[in-house]
């Protein structure tokens, strides 16, 4: 067997707790695909360089994450480039502020903003006189998953080429704010913001739940769920344990605290309630 495929089992064995005995070989090319081997080991970079990310390089990677699938061909997905020094702070500062402040942010490189948009669709309409009567909530569904897809096009492309990066959904809880700034019409909204730059080290591989705990085969099942994500949770604080605990003046100091403890703690906390209107605000029906 091809070391690339060793190097891949390997590597997916690490990210969802088998050993490589477990993963199967598969069914593919003889050589492991580069790109196959990039995903099993990806992690998200926080930490960069201060060398810059060439504004040409940036809109390539625009076309390459703008090249992949889009739900009927609609294209209901645009890309802002953040290069405007005084946009950047105020973007910096409404993210790196306040009980929900992500400090790296403001050290990338490049900063990007993923939005959905369901307005040139309507304008469309408009401009051949045709009636808009999917005026529901699979408009707004749509866009965003449109701009998610152009999203991880964009980040598979980047690191492909040697640049890191983390998605940003902290831009959503300030969606307003955000849309103000960046001149967003009706129907256009943030989705994800992308932090990018050149990593100042290799970026950490995260371990994942299982496959047998996502992989559904013929319909869904939650069998032995419970067991699993306790597993998990065991599995990942042996390898990578959370670097500190959340809300511990309101839920104390945890003996064991694993990923499944971080997350009832990181959700037991309102975020973005305000987002729903929002959306309806910038003029979608979500019913």
């Amino acid at each position: 067997m091809d070391n690339s495929n060793d190097a891949l089992r390997t590597a997916l064995a690490y990210r969802f707790g088998a050993s490589a005995a477990d993963i199967p070989p598969g069914a593919g090319p003889d050589a492991c695909p580069e790109t196959w081997l990039q995903l099993a080991k990806r992690g998200s970079c926080r930490h960069f360089t201060d060398r810059k990310v060439a504004p040409e390089l940036v809109e390539t990677l625009c076309a390459l994450a703008l090249s992949s699938p889009s739900k009927s061909d609609l294209q209901q997905r645009d890309i802002v480039i953040i290069d405007d020094p005084n946009l950047r702070g105020r973007l910096d500062t409404l993210m790196t502020t306040g009980p929900l402040a992500q400090a790296w942010i403001s050290g990338a490189p490049a900063l990007l903003v993923f939005c959905g948009n369901n307005r040139r669709q309507r304008q469309i309409h408009e401009w051949r006189q045709r009636p808009f009567i999917n005026d529901h909530l699979d408009a707004f569904f749509n866009a965003s998953v449109d701009a998610g897809i152009a999203l991880t096009a964009f980040v598979i492309a980047s690191e492909a080429a040697g640049l890191g990066c983390t998605p940003i959904s902290a831009i959503r809880n300030h969606a307003q704010e955000v849309s103000d700034l960046l001149g967003l019409p009706d129907h256009v909204f943030p989705v994800a913001g992308l932090g990018l730059g050149w990593p100042k080290w290799p970026p950490r591989t995260s371990p994942r739940l299982p496959l047998a705990a996502t992989v559904h085969r013929n319909g869904f099942s939650e069998a032995g769920i419970k067991e699993t994500v306790e597993a998990y949770d065991q599995r990942r604080d042996g390898v990578q344990p959370m670097q500190s605990q959340r809300a511990i003046e309101r839920f104390g100091k945890a003996e064991s605290y694993g990923w499944s403890e971080d997350k009832a703690r990181q959700y037991a906390g309102p975020e973005r309630a305000d987002f729903g209107a929002f959306v309806v605000k910038k003029g979608f029906t979500l019913r």
